[in-house]
This record gives structure tokens, C-alpha cells and sequence, in this order.
């Protein structure tokens, strides 16, 4: 039996099994992407000017666009790491609802860079092609940003869609109204009632309640 999206604690882990599925996929995709961006930009993308000693950014002499790509390529690298080791151990989690916060967590991270870097990439893009003249040294890198940059909006966008689907199988394989069938505390012990339920008890006899046409004592009817 899974649990959302796994087998259950206990078993042997298996590396082709865990290498071939969708989601390690796009994970490593992922990672890679983020290590492209962000050595691309720290290698080649701040240029000095001969007339200046400050450096300029590559994508329009714009330090927002560089220090933009900077942050989300190692923001994304160190998700996609993380993950990549919870993905590992996630099978090893016997608990539940620990499985269910770490989906959760996938899904809404997944899906927050997947945004980010549309943002990122509109933001370069713009930045480059406004330029009246492109450098001579770091353009191959800057089109590396660029494409790298497009190229994970999908590959988050995946993780966050393998998320929510893991989720939804989740939830349908441990429904939340689950509870445990523990003994019901009212119950009578030792053929005792249970507690603020009055007994009623069947007399052993029943009396004659009409007195004699005789007018004499009679005795009851056993």
C-alpha cells in the first residue's frame, strides 16, 4: 500500500525505482537550471566599463537584474536540494501527516518558484533586448540565463503539478475523518450500566392490583 505517493515505512530503497520516476526528473532538471543561472551571471554576467571602475550588470548595466538571478538561482538550488533529499527519505516516514505537511510544502514551493522565475525571466528579457548594443563578452552567457531561465518555469511547474497530485492520491488513501476505533468509554463493565443511564430491572412478581369482589385479602399471583 502507498501513502501519498510512496510505499509504506519498512522498505528497501531502490535507487533505479526512485531515478526513473517523473519527479526525480524534474528535480535534477531543476537543480541543474539553477546552477546554470546563477554560475553564468556570477562568472560573466558584471562587466566594467573603460571609462568606469564600477561594474555594471550584463542585462542592461541593470544590478537588479543580476542580483535578481543571483538570488532566485540559489534560492532554487537550495529547494531543489532539499527536496532531492526529502524525496530520498520521504519513503522512510511512517508518519502520515509528516508525509502530508512535506507535499504540502512541495506543492506551494514548487509552485512559488515556478512564478518567480517567469518573473525573472520576463525581467531579464526585457532588460537584454531594451540594450542598443549587446557586449562583446558574456552574451552567450546572458542567452544562457535567459533560456535556462524559461526553461525552469516548467520544470517547477511540473514539481508543483507532481505535488498536488500526490496530495489528492494522499488524501483519497488516508481520508482526514479517519479515527481510531478505540473502545466506546460509556460502555458498561461487568454488567454495570453505563454512566447517567438509570437501570430498570424486572420485578420478580407481579402483584394483583385490583382488590377482591370478596373484599378479603388475597394473596398474590406468583
Amino acid at each position: 500500500m502507498e501513502t501519498y505517493g510512496a510505499s509504506n515505512a519498512g522498505g528497501a530503497f531502490d535507487f533505479i525505482h526512485f531515478a526513473q520516476q517523473s519527479q526525480t526528473i524534474s528535480r535534477v532538471l531543476s537543480w541543474v537550471f539553477a546552477i546554470i543561472v546563477f554560475a553564468c551571471i556570477t562568472e560573466e554576467g558584471y562587466i566594467n566599463q573603460p571609462s568606469s571602475s564600477e561594474q555594471q550588470c550584463i542585462f542592461g548595466g541593470s544590478l537588479d537584474a543580476c542580483r535578481y538571478g543571483v538570488g532566485i538561482g540559489l534560492l532554487a538550488f537550495l529547494t531543489a536540494t532539499a527536496f532531492f533529499i526529502l524525496d530520498i527519505y520521504f519513503p522512510q516516514i511512517s508518519n502520515a501527516n509528516k508525509r502530508k505537511y512535506i507535499v504540502i510544502a512541495d506543492h506551494v514551493s514548487s509552485g512559488a518558484l515556478s512564478f518567480l522565475w517567469f518573473v525573472g525571466f520576463c525581467f531579464l528579457t526585457n532588460k537584454w533586448v531594451t540594450m542598443a548594443k549587446p557586449p562583446l563578452i558574456g552574451s552567450d552567457s546572458a542567452r544562457a540565463v535567459i533560456t535556462f531561465s524559461f526553461f525552469s518555469i516548467f520544470t517547477w511547474g511540473l514539481l508543483a503539478y507532481f505535488a498536488l497530485r500526490r496530495y489528492r492520491k494522499g488524501m483519497e488513501e488516508f481520508p482526514q475523518n479517519f479515527t481510531d476505533p478505540a473502545p466506546n468509554t460509556t460502555a458498561s463493565y461487568a454488567g454495570y450500566p453505563p454512566v447517567g443511564v438509570e437501570s430498570y430491572q424486572q420485578p420478580p412478581f407481579v402483584a394483583n392490583p385490583e382488590p377482591s369482589s370478596e373484599g378479603g385479602y388475597q394473596p398474590p399471583v406468583y
